[in-house]
Formats: structure tokens, sequence, C-alpha cells
């Protein structure tokens, strides 16, 4: 879930519960990370986050699940983050690779244990070498597999057959973390999605998990085949900047990206709107409708 700020740049709860009541009550979505890589978590303050959480979780906790990202590239911090999502009442963790340190496996294997020993809840491993560079090995995943309180993967790593082995050969839950790849990840195992585009198109992917978990794929294929223009432009922009300039197109407005990340130029906005279109989204806001161009 992104974080949505005000027009001078600051958490804005109270269009957050309503983002968030938006996500789950009409998109179907039954569960969100709130302080995620798209909730821009590296330029919010651990009070932000603290804040964020707890509003969330007054307006959705009773009816979603609400994981909080806790992964930094220290370990003591993170446990600090995950100790503080406990208390705002997160039902569980999200812990990424600590970035740019580039640790060895035994690294990622005592930071991973070290935080989920910090706290009762349950923590989903995400795994993401394009950004953190070190990806979790089969073996460290299977180790991890073994401490009572690491559930399950978020996988960014794009590789089905060592996701597959995991699957296979532990009790990790597996999510797809790469939106284009949500429907390969269910032929594996995969249970779910942790979705950038679930933000506009949630419940089209609601539609897309039931159609595969009864039998029906050629309906489930057939969605996902109507979700490429989505998928195009979300990657073509990037996760953060594609889910506010979407959602403002069809009518949420959740603020600009802080820094490092820009706005959506114009070019980027004009991409986005003739793709969500081109998926069959209706346009909202006049404004943006009128920008739309064919590619």
């Amino acid at each position: 879930m992104v974080t949505p700020f005000d027009t001078d740049g600051n958490l804005d709860t109270a269009l957050a519960q309503q983002l968030a009541c938006y996500l789950v009550d009409r998109l179907g979505n039954d569960g969100l990370v709130v302080n995620g890589t798209t909730g821009e978590s590296p330029t919010t303050t651990t009070e932000e986050k603290e804040r964020l959480l707890r509003a969330v979780s007054e307006a959705v906790g009773d009816r979603a699940t609400v994981v909080a990202g806790a992964g930094t590239n220290d370990t003591a911090h993170s446990v600090e983050l995950a100790r503080g999502a406990e208390k705002a009442g997160a039902h569980g963790l999200l812990v990424v690779t600590p970035y740019y340190s580039k640790p060895p496996q035994e690294g990622l294997y005592s930071h991973f244990t070290t935080v989920a020993d910090a706290t009762e809840l349950p923590v989903m491993l995400y795994d993401i070498p394009p950004r953190s560079v070190v990806p979790i090995q089969t073996e460290t995943l299977k180790r991890l597999a073994e401490h009572p309180r690491i559930k399950a993967v978020k996988d960014s790593k794009h590789d089905l057959l060592a996701g597959s082995d995991v699957i296979a050969n532990s009790d990790l839950v597996y999510y797809s973390g790469e939106d284009p790849l949500n429907l390969p990840w269910l032929s594996t195992g995969a249970v779910g999605f942790v979705s950038v585009v679930g933000h506009v198109v949630g419940d089209r992917l609601r539609q897309m998990l039931d159609a595969h978990e009864s039998g029906d794929v050629a309906t489930a294929r057939e969605i996902h085949y109507g979700l490429l223009p989505v998928y195009r432009s979300m990657n073509f922009v990037g996760g953060v900047i594609f889910s506010k300039t979407a959602l403002r197109l069809c009518g949420y407005e959740t603020g600009q990206p802080r820094l490092p990340l820009p706005s959506a130029t114009d070019e980027q906005v004009r991409i986005i709107a003739s793709d969500l279109w081109d998926a069959g989204l209706v346009l909202v806001n006049p404004d943006a409708a009128t920008e739309v161009t064919s590619r």
C-alpha cells in the first residue's frame, strides 16, 4: 500500500484510512502491506511508520491482515521497527534482505532469525536481489523455514525453479512479489500476491486467484492477458510512481512521492492513462482522461 501524503508532503493518516478501506472493501485485497518499499519506507520516519500502522489497523484490522514492513540494512533498526509494529497493531512482518551491505548467507540467516525472535508476529521474508543484490539461497530458505515464526516468502527473485524447490521441500508459503509473474507463480504452488497493481486491479487479481484455485486455468489466463497493459506501465514507470499516478487517474489522490522519487512526468501520466484505458479501467479524473493517447 502506498503511503498518502498531503499537499505539504506530510503523512495523511485520514487519507490512509480511506485508501485502506477502498483497497479492502472495494477491490477485494484481503491483506495490506504497510511501510513496504511501495509505501516509501526509506523516506518515512519511525514515528510516521507507527502512526500509519495504527491508522490502517484501526480502519481495516478487523477484516484484513495488516503486514508491516520492518526490514532495513541494519539488524538492530529492523528489530526496533518490528517491535514498534507489534505495538501498533500489525498482524505480521515483511522483512527484506538487507540491501547495499551484501551480507553472506550466514549473515542473512542471523539477520532474519534475530528479527523473528524480537516479536511474536509471523514473518514473511522478502527475497529481491534486483534491489538487495544478494539472493536468499535455497538452502538458507530451508533453514529459515525451521524457525517457528518465519512462515512465508514474498518472491521477487524471478527464479521459479528455486521457488518450486523451496515450496516442495519446506513449509514456507510463497507469494508472488512480481506482478507479471503472478499467474506463473500460482502454477508452481504459490498462494497469492503481494501486489503493486492491486491498488487499481485488486478485484481482477482476486478473480484470477479464485479461478486458478477452482481449476479454471483458462479464465485465469484470460484475466492475466487482460492485465498486460497494466503490468507494462508498472514496469516502465516504477511501483511508487505508477501506483500514486494510477490511483489519481482512478479518482483517489494520495499525494506525490517523496524525493528521491519524483512525480510522474506528463509523458508518464499519458502512458499510464493509456494502458489503464487499454485494460478497461474507467478513469474518473477528467483532466487525466483527456491526456490519454494511443501508443
